[in-house]
Order: C-alpha cells, then sequence, then structure tokens
C-alpha cells in the first residue's frame, strides 16, 4: 500500500531547517488535517523532537492515527531511527534518536527516515509492475537523492545511501563542499552553490538563488552561466548514473529545480548526452506529488520501514 500502514490512519511530518509540516492521512492517502510550524533549529535536538510531537498532536488532536512517519533533514538510519549525520542547520541534530524520542513523546509507534527518500518512497510505489527501479534527485539549499532497484529502496550502511550531492563533478573543481571534501556536486549545483558561482564570475554579492535567476532571465551573461553550469553539472551526474543502475524514471526535484526553463533545459540536455543508447527515451520528471512529496512519503514509511515503538529502548 503507498500511504501509511495497511487500513491505519497515520501522520506525516517533514523536518527541514526552518519549519515542520504535518499532515494527517486516512488509510485510502485523502489528507484529513494539515498543520505547520517552525523549527526550532537553534533550541537542540530535545526542543525539535518536542516540536515533531506537538505538530502531530496539532493535526490529530482526537488521537486518530495508529502510527506516525518522519521524513528528516539529515543521515537518518531508519533501522535504529537515528540521526547519524547532519549539517549545522539544525543545533545538535547529528545523533539524535529520532524515532525512539519522538515514539517516547506521542505515545505512537514511529517510522523515520531521510527526507529525500521518504519523498521517493510514493514514486516508487507509483511505478508499474513491483521490480521497477527509481533515480530520484532534490537540487535545493543541498543535493540530495534517492536510489530505488529493483523495488527496493537502497539505505546502505547508517542510511547514507543517495546521496547524490557528495558524487565528483568537474565543474565543481577545487570548490570546497559543505561535506568539507572538495569538488563535490553540490558545491556547484545546490542554490547557494549557483549564487556562490555568480559571485566568483562578477565579484558582486547577491543574496539568494532567485536573485541570479532573475538576472539570467533578463540576459545577465554570468548569470546564466552559473545557472547553466549548476544544471548542467546535475544532468551529467544523473546520466552517468542512469548508464550504471538502467533505472524506469528518473525524477528531480527541489526548489532550484522551479526557477525556470533555462535552468531545465541545460540540465535535461547534459542528461540526454551522457544516456546510452538503450536509455535514450529517457528523461527526468518532476515529482508526481508536488510539494506533498515529502510528507506523504513521510506517511507511506509506516508501512515500509521498521516501527520504533514507545517504551522500547533502543
Amino acid at each position: 500500500m503507498s500511504e501509511g500502514a495497511a487500513g491505519a490512519v497515520v501522520i506525516g511530518l517533514d523536518l527541514g531547517g526552518t519549519k515542520i509540516a504535518a499532515a494527517l492521512f486516512a488509510s485510502d492517502g485523502r489528507v484529513l488535517a494539515r498543520g505547520t510550524r517552525p523549527t526550532p533549529a537553534r533550541e537542540g535536538s530535545a526542543a525539535v523532537l518536542d516540536a515533531l510531537a506537538a505538530a502531530a498532536v496539532g493535526v490529530d488532536p482526537d488521537g486518530r492515527a495508529e502510527a506516525l512517519g518522519i521524513a528528516a533533514a539529515g543521515i537518518v538510519d531508519p533501522r535504529s531511527g537515528t540521526v547519524t549525520g547532519a549539517t549545522d542547520s539544525i543545533s545538535g541534530w547529528a545523533g539524535t534518536a529520532l524515532g525512539p524520542g519522538v515514539a517516547a513523546r506521542t505515545g505512537l509507534p514511529v517510522a523515520c527516515d531521510n527526507d529525500v527518500r521518504a519523498a521517493a518512497g510514493p514514486e516508487l510505489a507509483a511505478l508499474p509492475g513491483p521490480g521497477c527501479s527509481l533515480l530520484y534527485a532534490a537540487v535545493g539549499t543541498g543535493v540530495g537523492g534517492a536510489l530505488a532497484v529493483d523495488g527496493r529502496m537502497l539505505q546502505g550502511a547508517g542510511g547514507l545511501a543517495g546521496h547524490l550531492g557528495h558524487l565528483p563533478s568537474p565543474e565543481a573543481a577545487g570548490l570546497g563542499c559543505s561535506c568539507g571534501a572538495v569538488g563535490h556536486l553540490e558545491a556547484v549545483a545546490s542554490g547557494p552553490g549557483i549564487t556562490a558561482h555568480y559571485a566568483r564570475l562578477t565579484g558582486a554579492r547577491v543574496d539568494r538563488l532567485e536573485t541570479v535567476a532573475d538576472r539570467a532571465a533578463r540576459g545577465d551573461a554570468a548569470a546564466v552561466r552559473s545557472v547553466t553550469t549548476g544544471a548542467a553539472a546535475v544532468g551529467r551526474v544523473l546520466g552517468g548514473l542512469a548508464n550504471a543502475l538502467g533505472p524506469d524514471r528518473v525524477v528531480v526535484g527541489g526548489g532550484v529545480t522551479r526557477i525556470g526553463s533555462l535552468y531545465t533545459r541545460a540540465l535535461d540536455a547534459a542528461f540526454t548526452a551522457e544516456l546510452m543508447p538503450p536509455l535514450r527515451g529517457l528523461a527526468p520528471r518532476p515529482p508526481l506529488f508536488g510539494h506533498d512529496s515529502a510528507v506523504r512519503g513521510a506517511a507511506s514509511l509506516t508501512s515500509t520501514l521498521p516501527l520504533h515503538r514507545p517504551g522500547v529502548p533502543r
């Protein structure tokens, strides 16, 4: 089943660095209630766990849900329910017992995973046949991803599988990455990466990606170069991975992909140029579920991943 535990009402939570989105799902996938609240990102992991529990109560005040799924920022090991790695966008997030912590606070069994893998789950379920493969990328403040092969989502050691932003990219040669390495895709293809590239080309500081995109739309050569370089870098990496994995569908989402056709054309062209002949008909597609992808995917985790139950030690 694609939405939550079979025959159950479930809650889906999407935890980001700035907000928590919540939804209560009926057993047939209908949204019964929605809510959002700020993430207390600078207040420590306990405050974030409290906020997640409060978000769950906010959409389910009558206690109808039988399980809860969390799509969370960071590297999440769904087996242990632990955040095994994270940036500083949420203070003290690495090492947090996410699943057990929210289960203890809500009294509900909890499944949890990285937000991008969670969003990819319903995309995989929507493919025809149980043995399909999927390549999913999310390009935003960072570059995340998910890989599913023969119908099975890959999690990897410590939940690391799918972090596409940390693949080497020729366009990022010499550039420092958020992970501490040099030359990774994220350094040139994320929103901050594209913005920083524009600053390197012009010497002019800009505050946000949208400013670069607006200038590119008006024909600013440096802005066009920054946008198309980031887009082409993503397309090349995804094309190479497609050759390696042979996916049935390639999905590219995230805020950066919404900056305009200049970006998507450059990404698509670079992707196509990498493909081996049997894959020439493959093209990147937007997520089927749009802005709902992560919270809907979070709900579906309750039927596909281990549940961390209240009162059960890690």
